[in-house]
């Protein structure tokens, strides 16, 4: 075969292949967005930030956080189901992304399928917070003064799981908790303290600023084990709610349709960062529980929520709004 031919039969791959790496070599050639669809200084935005920082030293382009809060963080997961698939536009979500299929009433997208899974970045432990003038001190006494004062003991929430928490404690314990929404953890803790909240259920990074200050209690927290944070704090189980073992993850996607070798080079540069000692050490000051876990295992965990919501929805356990 000649030189000449030989090049002609190769050309095709050979143009393809450096196309590729192009795509992953120069990547990010620009700024990259990550949205964050809750309001800022919540736990999820916290993290993105401290995950921001932490990359900017070893990428030529930052990665900039942007909050597009609204729905239950539809808003902002739609905008990134919608966006180019080329690594510049990623979301940072709870999982309750997954959830609220079950808890809205309609959705744009499918939050499994329409999205390109990077990575599992955190376990989310929710804690029970109320204010230290609340007229209780543990879970038990709150759910005894819950029962005494019917409807009176409103807790607080952020999106579908936290409220799920909440309500089902309530459903449990058998008293009537009403749920009060807020838009972020951050503007959650801020009622928590000025005693215009009697409980909320949040992150252990939101609740975390505030435990210095001597206003703020956590009765429980959601797990079946203490959180290492707060190893003092019994769980909901250790104080009579038989069982109660309930927790979210934080984690990063992309827009469907994403090359896998660029879903994976993004992958294994955020897995470079969480598997820093000086990142650690900062994840554990903010309060945050590290649960790295590359793609595949971020997607099993998201089509197991399904099935778990799923279920729960249909014995009625999660109820659609309207």
């Amino acid at each position: 075969m000649s030189p000449r031919r030989r090049h002609l039969l190769l050309a095709p791959a050979a143009l393809a292949l450096p196309a590729r790496l192009r795509a992953q070599g120069t990547w990010p050639s620009r700024p990259v967005r990550v949205i964050v669809p809750y309001a800022a200084s919540g736990g999820t935005d916290i993290l993105a930030r401290a995950l921001g920082e932490a990359l900017r030293p070893t990428l030529p382009q930052p990665f900039v956080v942007e909050n597009r809060a609204g729905a239950a963080g539809v808003v902002g997961s739609e905008a990134v189901a919608r966006a180019e698939p080329d690594g510049h536009t990623l979301l940072v979500v709870v999982s309750t992304h997954v959830m609220n299929r079950y808890h809205l009433p309609s959705m744009p997208y499918d939050a499994v399928r329409d999205f390109t899974p990077i990575a599992m970045l955190t376990r989310n432990t929710m804690v029970l917070v109320a204010g230290a003038n609340q007229p209780f001190d543990s879970l038990r006494a709150m759910i005894d003064y819950a029962k005494r004062n019917p409807g009176r003991v409103g807790t607080g929430s952020t999106e579908a799981l936290s409220s799920f928490i909440g309500q089902e404690l309530a459903r449990r314990a058998g008293v009537d908790m009403p749920d009060v929404a807020y838009r972020s953890g951050g503007q959650l803790m801020n009622d928590i303290v000025a005693g215009h909240l009697p409980t909320g259920w949040t992150s252990t990074v939101s609740a975390a600023p505030h435990m210095q200050t001597g206003r703020v209690r956590i009765l429980a927290v959601s797990t079946a084990q203490r959180s290492a944070f707060f190893p003092d704090v019994p769980t909901a189980a250790e104080q009579g709610v038989a069982e109660f073992d309930l927790s979210g993850w934080v984690a990063m996607l992309a827009p469907p349709r994403m090359d896998p070798a660029l879903a994976a080079s993004i992958g294994a540069t955020v897995q470079r960062v969480f598997d820093d000692a000086a990142f650690q050490q900062r994840l554990v000051a903010l309060g945050v529980e590290r649960d790295f876990r590359p793609a595949p295992a971020l997607l099993e965990a998201m089509q197991r929520d399904d099935r778990i919501w799923a279920a729960a929805a249909q014995a009625g356990h999660i109820r659609s709004q309207q």
